[in-house]
């Protein structure tokens, strides 16, 4: 397969898995291990499943502009837009620990094991379906409401994505949601999340690779990134449509069959 086709296959899925519970790096691993690449460096591999996420980045900046932009008219937006970041910087302290502590161990026994990959989408796709038993409500309808305990802990709820096949947005709404946080508030505060959390773990991954990117390797992180920011922006729209009205037991059934067939694809 062309190198740049396949770069568009994983911007396109990373695009769609990113802000839904699914896993996008589990689904990208996935993707990448069944696909005959051309891409053979392991190195590189590992870094784009974690550089694309980028264009992702830029998508829910674009989307949410007008809650996060600094620019502002009054000093009452400005503590606002100060009190909203706080938060998203307190929750995102626990992933940003513990992710710079074991990346090289993450990367070493985890990134490169497709049973791992598909043991967590089953497991978490059982854990979705059971907490979807139960009908949440949350008495937090807002981010305005949300305490720095809750969020540090919603955080914390975030580091268990660290495993491929887990997914991010998955952990933190569901772990929101457990701790009284409405759907549509727990959906924003994961997509918050995601900006310091994704950006951290792509400067890392830029930091420890020198930058020694062949010409022809950040043409291929460019086409990613451009795919999975045009993809990803218009799933979140969908999404945040979709998050006030359902539930995330139709996510968990996907996880559980799609776990599966890759194990007994495996075979």
């Amino acid at each position: 397969m062309n190198s740049f086709l396949l770069v568009i296959i994983l911007g396109i899925v990373e695009g769609m898995t990113e802000f839904v519970p699914v896993s996008s790096t589990g689904h990208m691993i996935l993707v990448e291990r069944f696909i005959n690449s051309p891409l053979v460096s392991k190195n590189f591999m590992d870094s784009f499943l974690v550089i694309i996420q980028f264009g992702a980045i830029l998508s829910v900046v674009a989307y949410f502009w007008k809650d996060l932009s600094p620019f502002v008219k009054t000093k009452d937006e400005f503590k606002e837009k100060m009190t909203l970041w706080s938060k998203i910087i307190v929750g995102v302290l626990p992933a940003g620990v513990i992710g710079l502590l074991a990346d090289d161990y993450i990367s070493e026994f985890f990134m490169d094991s497709t049973t791992i990959v598909a043991s967590m989408l089953i497991l978490y796709g059982i854990i979705f379906i059971l907490v979807e038993r139960k009908k949440f409500t949350g008495n937090v309808d807002s981010i305005k409401k949300m305490s720095y305990k809750l969020a540090i802990a919603i955080g914390f709820f975030q580091c268990l994505a660290m495993i491929p096949g887990t997914s991010r947005s998955g952990a933190t709404i569901v772990g929101a949601l457990l701790l009284g946080v409405s759907r549509a508030a727990a959906a924003e505060y994961s997509f918050f999340l995601a900006i310091p959390t994704m950006a951290g773990a792509t400067l890392l991954k830029l930091m420890k690779n020198g930058l020694n990117f062949t010409t022809l390797e950040w043409q291929l992180l460019a086409v990613g990134s451009v795919v999975s920011f045009i993809v990803a922006y218009i799933v979140i729209n969908w999404f945040m449509g979709y998050i006030k009205k359902r539930t995330f037991k139709v996510f968990g059934i996907y996880r559980i069959i799609i776990g599966i067939l890759v194990l007994l694809l495996m075979r």
